[in-house]
């Protein structure tokens, strides 16, 4: 059915649950998991005339962002592996995460985005945004939203 799915991750708790439920489902299909952790672009402070001396360089900026990607995606390896499904992890930069998700989809030959989601509608969902429903607007390959709830 599918051979190797992405998983995007920003590190929350929702986004974890949702990992553990796709590891589940990679497991059941027998599939490659592809873990994705998107972090924003470096921000240049180029609103103040002098820039404070602790503020960090892009490289400095980019080398943490790494970090927190790779231990937000930790839990998934852990769990892909205790499942023995083969796992890779992606540290991406990009303002548009979603499109960055989907893009990451094609390139690591995704046939499967398994993505969480809030479970908000309505009014909820137009004034906070969504990834997710971003990410299936623009999406040629089939998406499986993991809705979680609280109990």
């Amino acid at each position: 059915m599918y051979s190797k799915i992405l998983m995007p991750t920003d590190g929350s708790e929702l986004a974890n649950a949702s990992i553990q439920a796709g590891i589940e489902f990679a497991k059941k299909v027998n599939a490659k998991v592809v873990g994705i952790f998107v972090a924003a672009n470096y921000q240049y402070p180029i609103y103040i005339d002098i820039i404070p001396p602790n503020t960090p360089t892009e490289e400095e900026y980019q080398a943490a962002m790494r970090a927190f990607g790779e231990s937000y995606l930790e839990p998934a390896r852990v769990a892909a592996h205790k499942e023995g499904l083969e796992f890779e992890s992606v540290v991406k930069f990009s303002d548009a995460p979603a499109k960055e998700i989907v893009y990451t989809a094609q390139q690591y030959a995704c046939d499967l985005i398994f993505i969480a989601s809030h479970g908000r509608s309505g009014v909820g969902q137009l004034l906070l945004g969504s990834t997710t429903s971003k990410v299936l607007s623009m999406c040629d390959i089939p998406v499986l939203v993991h809705r979680v709830k609280k109990h």
